[in-house]
């Protein structure tokens, strides 16, 4: 493995640092994750970026104590991954993955919790599950496309368990979009699926989550997006203004704009 350096992102150096995901500090998706971090981190939420040669960015993980957790599940007393990326596909495969996770790992012993875990899915947006097998972490629950894993030392804490999501979707009549700045970009999805709802004469109901529980509580696996239309799950992860005209047209059975 070529040198590398971890740099704990901190309210202090967050706008030096960046958050990997997002990098130009003037940009409004960076200021709404910059707040929504600050506040989290009071609740024990950690960024870490790997770095190489020349401050280069190879990757991220952010991970925060599961009751704080912004996904759809109960496991107090572990760790949980919110993400984890490698952006370079030629950094793939190098240890660079096992490093951050081993970060997690190694921040959970220090308080003194039970283990760590994560969601996966071979869909968009979340980590595939073999590099957390390949460290130990062993599949717990399944719903859907996630699936949930863990890795815990303590043999007596109970496994973490993911929320029956579906059950939250028939409260969503007509269109509704539910978000949180826990990634930067949905700010700008949420923006363009506004602009298109008008397009249509869509009444669209857009709805910030706040807290980590109405994350807990929202409708979709992913936990931070959800897209509904009368009670349907649409979409549970950030999408563009052109596959929402797709989606209108499929769902209202419409041939051309209004």
């Amino acid at each position: 493995m070529d040198p590398i350096n971890i740099i704990s992102v901190t309210p202090q150096n967050v706008k030096e640092q960046t958050l990997f995901c997002v990098k130009d500090i003037t940009n409004p998706g960076f200021e709404n994750k910059r707040i929504w971090f600050e506040k989290r981190y009071a609740e024990g939420l950690r960024m870490k970026i790997l770095k190489g040669e020349n401050d280069k960015m190879i990757g991220f993980i952010e991970y925060v104590p599961a009751e704080y957790a912004w996904r759809p599940l109960d496991a107090d007393g572990f760790m949980f991954i919110h993400c984890m990326y490698v952006y370079s596909k030629k950094d793939r495969n190098k240890g660079y993955g096992s490093t951050l996770i081993n970060e997690a790992e190694k921040d959970a012993k220090a308080r003194g919790m039970a283990g760590v875990c994560v969601m996966a899915s071979k869909g968009a947006w979340i980590a595939d599950k073999g590099i957390f097998e390949k460290n130990g972490f062993q599949q717990v629950d399944k719903k859907g496309r996630f699936e949930l894993l863990s890795k815990k030392w303590d043999a007596k804490a109970p496994d973490p368990k993911l929320h029956d999501w579906t059950v939250q979707q028939k409260k969503y009549k007509g269109w509704h979009l539910l978000y949180a700045d826990q990634c930067p970009w949905h700010e700008k999805s949420v923006e363009a699926l506004l602009n298109t709802a008008m397009d249509y004469d869509i009444d669209l109901k857009v709805i910030k989550l706040k807290t980590a529980k109405e994350a807990k509580n929202a409708p979709s696996g992913y936990g931070v997006f959800s897209l509904l239309h009368n009670g349907k799950l649409l979409e549970d992860h950030y999408i563009s203004a052109t596959r929402f005209r797709n989606i209108l047209k499929k769902e209202l059975g419409m041939g051309s704009q209004k």
